[in-house]
């Protein structure tokens, strides 16, 4: 048996949230599974990612392999940083160094987003006053046409 950490979709319709599980590979999105390992909510802002971080590495140690997304949602939340380094053999004080640093790194990553959003805002505001402004009245239909002759 394949066992994969995988979303599996819970939630109403248009407010999606998803359980991280472990699962078979065979069984379906929203089917059977082992174990919730974790939760991401989407439309949170930011996006809410909690992991069961002892099962998670549990589920990993015995060969469990993360979908893509899953990995990715591990890279954001830094718990994929954190395993390769135990399984590396990293010892415990290094490891909270290295992740300290990450930490820092992702508040400077947020920073750097948030002042780029709003460049782009800004930017988009002086585009839209420069069209609105640039934009003639239109000459009256009437005026631009010569008179009809007068029928007979």
């Amino acid at each position: 048996m394949a066992v994969r950490l995988r979303l599996r979709r819970i939630g109403k319709k248009q407010m999606p949230m998803y359980h991280i599980v472990s699962a078979d590979s065979r069984t379906a999105r929203s089917g059977k599974y082992l174990e919730v390992v974790g939760r991401y909510e989407p439309l949170q802002n930011p996006a809410l990612i909690s992991v069961k971080e002892a099962r998670l590495f549990y589920w990993l140690k015995n060969g469990a392999l993360p979908t893509d997304t899953v990995r990715s949602l591990l890279q954001r939340s830094g718990h994929w940083l954190k395993w390769t380094l135990v399984k590396r053999g990293v010892e415990e004080s290094k490891i909270a160094l290295e992740m300290e640093k990450w930490q820092m790194a992702q508040e400077e990553k947020r920073k750097r987003d948030e002042e780029r959003k709003k460049r782009r805002t800004a930017a988009r505001r002086k585009t839209r006053k420069v069209k609105g402004s640039e934009a003639a009245p239109a000459a009256p239909a009437e005026a631009a046409q010569p008179a009809a002759p007068p029928q007979t």
